[in-house]
């Protein structure tokens, strides 16, 4: 949170020394020394002695001094917002900022001070139209340009960390998945298993997003859809862990001709391969040359092969860090005969 410290204002001259101005003198001495709650107080204090506080005085124009401090009553109030606002009491310190500004309507200092602790709020926008009010009434301040600079800057990213935060949050792969859900639909017809295929690779990949945002890893696995009534549970699970299965081109065959024989023998429907890129020696797909080059850059991220009798299909979902959050970005779809992460697990039209 940046304070300023300076803007403390010391009234003028009085030709009768008063005890609020002596209350004021003292209550600017002890904020210039860091003593915020004594300043506080001492402001306090000449704020209820001021005649021109209207909440103490109803007949104003009789008070003997309020000529001299109908001027410069509104300065206690701003310095006692600003003492407030090192205390970190931010409520005090906006209600004492839209009094001085009450009292002043003209004076920069008092929206600045208001600018300024909306500031310690983070309300950034509210903030910024303080500034805006502050600069209107002196275009000539630097300070106040300086501060709507910082704060157009800290608005439009504290706007982009929400965003962000949302998109973490609200994940939704089957928007992604149109043409994956129109190719089932097309190639079951009436038979209503497709359906559940398509929901098994939605879950599936917005389990692993899940997991990224949360771990900024995911395992490497196959998961596959078993067949309800043929499928010896018992036997076989719908989850093979496959992170050994990259380090060579031995393993990576290896694990490929277990996994094939896997779903025949447990009568599965379909299978979808999860693989962070950071796992995979072999193969790195993203270094092919010629027909086979990588276009989408060097992020790190996963893929989802999806493996089926009658369809394959294969994305890569890119992760960043952005506003100290990891951020995976919409999946990309790839070229599946090019980039294959395994060879086709099923026989086709099986």
């Amino acid at each position: 949170m940046q304070l300023y410290m300076h803007i403390i204002l010391d009234p003028p001259s009085n030709p009768t020394q008063t005890p609020e101005a002596d209350h004021g003198y003292q209550g600017n001495e002890f904020f210039k020394s860091g003593n915020y709650l004594k300043a506080a107080a001492l402001y306090t204090q000449a704020i209820k002695l001021d005649p021109s506080n209207h909440t103490l005085y109803r007949n104003e124009a009789k008070s003997r001094h309020f000529e001299y401090w109908k001027d410069i009553g509104y300065m206690y109030i701003h310095n006692r917002a600003a003492a407030f606002l090192h205390l970190v009491k931010l409520n005090k310190a906006l209600a004492d900022a839209e009094t001085a500004i009450t009292l002043n309507p003209v004076w920069e200092k008092g929206y600045f001070r208001k600018g300024c602790v909306l500031e310690a709020m983070e309300r950034y926008d509210d903030a910024l139209a303080a500034f805006q009010i502050a600069l209107q009434h002196n275009p000539q301040s630097s300070e106040v340009s300086k501060k709507i600079k910082r704060l157009t800057k800290l608005a439009k990213d504290k706007k982009r960390v929400q965003e962000v935060e949302t998109m973490r949050s609200n994940i939704d792969m089957a928007k992604h998945l149109d043409e994956l859900k129109s190719e089932l639909s097309e190639i079951y017809g009436a038979d209503e298993s497709w359906k559940e295929i398509f929901s098994f690779v939605v879950e599936t990949m917005e389990t692993a997003v899940k997991s990224w945002h949360e771990t900024s890893k995911v395992d490497g696995r196959v998961y596959f859809v078993l067949d309800k009534e043929k499928t010896e549970t018992d036997k076989y699970a719908p989850v093979v862990n496959i992170d050994k299965a990259f380090e060579s081109p031995h393993t990576h065959s290896s694990c490929f001709e277990f996994l094939r024989q896997y779903a025949v023998d447990s009568y599965s429907h379909a299978a979808c391969l999860v693989a962070p890129k950071s796992i995979i020696s072999y193969p790195q797909v993203w270094k092919g040359q010629g027909s086979r080059k990588w276009k989408h850059g060097q992020d790190d991220g996963f893929f989802v092969q999806f493996e089926s009798p009658f369809s394959r299909k294969l994305w890569f979902v890119p992760s960043s860090t952005e506003k100290g959050q990891i951020l995976c970005s919409d999946p990309v779809v790839l070229d599946i005969s090019v980039h294959e992460v395994l060879p086709r697990l099923f026989k086709f039209g099986r």
